[in-house]
């Protein structure tokens, strides 16, 4: 018969990391209400209060906080991290949504109209929600064509922060809301990789439990844009 202390280690190990990935839910969901309250506060996602930025280092502010305040963009960026975690190439995903919001942003400053904006980037925070509910692989050109054409929508938004704004703080402006948009997606994207090669289940509860908190993100700016 084997020993307590021999076995002891085997069954406090899982308990160990189960705890750990109790605190970092928590810690997630801690800073996704802290977030939520700056966005409630926000002012229809401008961080310079409604202003147009005049300099280079307001275009920056302005655009690195943008997809930060703004809780819808916010949701999307994450969401499509955490989709992309566990495949080849996954970077290439949040690469595209990314390229792709730069084109959006090109039609807004081109005074090209886009429809229908804030209704399908509410949309699409709710598909991507209820695809990391549904926690099956999608294919990849599928996942990476959604993340394009939400890209198009959302940069088409950010647009709206800086039309009327000078060459200097308009180029501030793309390479902020660009760097951040990358930095929260891989960040995501780390996150879902590292929780992959520890347990693939943690990865899934993580998936299943943040796209409950996208969609509801998604159907709560989906009813705001039809109201």
């Amino acid at each position: 018969m084997k020993s307590i202390s021999s076995i002891s280690p085997q069954v406090r190990e899982p308990q160990s990391w189960k705890q750990r990935q109790l605190r970092a839910i928590a810690i997630i969901a801690g800073v996704s209400l802290s977030l939520s309250n700056a966005a409630h506060q926000a002012q229809a996602h401008h961080a310079m209060g409604g202003g147009l930025p005049a300099t280079a280092w307001e275009g920056l502010l302005s655009g690195l906080a943008h997809p930060v305040i703004g809780l819808d963009h916010l949701a999307f960026v994450v969401a499509i991290g955490l989709l992309a975690a566990g495949r080849h190439w996954g970077a290439l995903i949040p690469a595209a949504f990314v390229g792709a919001a730069m084109v959006g942003t090109g039609l807004h400053l081109g005074s090209l109209d886009l429809p229908g904006a804030e209704i399908a980037i509410s949309l699409s925070v709710l598909l991507l929600g209820l695809i990391l509910i549904w926690n099956q692989q999608l294919n990849f050109a599928l996942i990476t064509g959604i993340a394009a054409i939400a890209g198009v929508f959302h940069g088409y938004a950010y647009g709206e922060s800086i039309v009327g704004a000078e060459i200097t703080p308009l180029v501030a402006y793309l390479v902020g809301f660009t760097l951040i948009q990358a930095a929260i997606a891989l960040s995501a994207l780390g996150v879902g990789q590292l929780l992959a090669e520890k347990a693939a289940q943690s990865l899934m509860q993580l998936r299943r439990i943040s796209g409950y908190a996208f969609a509801l993100v998604g159907i709560a700016f989906l009813a705001t844009a039809l109201a």
